[in-house]
């Protein structure tokens, strides 16, 4: 199923989540999905293989959770929620300045908004469809496994995305002490609670909040979590044109 033949379906999506994005945004989502179709023949990044339940269980999972992020972000001090969706996105062949794959700074084409990263990224989901709905916002992708952050890095360059970059690299290599903190450090049915947090703690700022990204309630996640991390809310999402429970854990950490 070509992209053309998508294009409604996701369009439908994002009237159903209210996220109005422009045309050159819509384009770029579905150039990512064509991207991980083509990838996934050599470096297996997801087992979803049919496009019409890639396109649910992949884009729109992902697009469900930008309403809250920006929700959040506008609640962030120093921080706004962002430009109106669909006036800062530019079409695939228009130039934004030097790919993050070059060693750009996101900030200085475009980004002024708040540093997430996306910790077990795999083939980008959730941190590049944040990084096309969101372009304000700072978007790395960390991996373990090199393959993955090699594709980031090509999803960067090839949909021309400033404020993405993929990182090689063990979460907990990266610490907020030495420059590399995040304001949102987030996830995608990535590990336990207790396991991402730990985890990715030295690469929380502060003041950051921790996005995890879960199906159902994950009542016994949440029990198991030490008073070091505090849980202020459990937002429940809503994704188009797929029957399954999803929900968001948002968390600080504790002093």
């Amino acid at each position: 199923m070509s992209a053309v033949a998508l294009k409604p379906a996701l369009e439908a999506g994002l009237r159903d989540l209210g996220l109005n994005l422009s045309d050159a945004q819509v384009d770029q989502l579905l150039a990512y999905q064509d991207l991980i179709t083509r990838w996934n023949k050599v470096y297996n990044l997801t087992a979803v293989r049919d496009p019409q339940e890639m396109l649910t269980h992949h884009l729109l999972d992902s697009l469900a959770a930008i309403p809250a992020l920006l929700r959040q972000i506008g609640r962030m001090p120093g921080f706004a929620a962002g430009p109106p969706q669909g006036e800062t996105a530019p079409g695939p062949g228009e130039d934004r300045g030097p790919s993050p794959s070059r060693g750009s700074d996101p900030r200085s084409a475009g980004a002024w908004g708040p540093r997430l990263l996306d910790v077990g990224s795999g083939g980008g989901l959730p941190g590049v469809v944040i990084a096309i709905t969101c372009p304000q916002v700072e978007v790395h992708c960390v991996d373990t496994v090199l393959k993955k952050a090699t594709f980031i890095q090509q999803v960067a360059a090839s949909l021309k995305l400033p404020n993405l970059r993929g990182i090689h690299a063990r979460v907990e290599s990266l610490k907020a002490e030495e420059g590399n903190g995040y304001d949102i450090v987030c996830s995608r049915a990535f590990a336990s609670l207790v396991d991402f947090t730990t985890w990715s703690r030295a690469a929380l700022k502060p003041a950051g909040v921790w996005m995890a990204m879960k199906g159902k309630h994950p009542e016994d996640e949440l029990l198991a979590l030490p008073s070091s991390v505090s849980v202020f809310h459990v937002e429940q999402l809503k994704v188009p044109a797929l029957a399954a429970e999803r929900c968001i854990v948002w968390m600080r950490a504790v002093a």
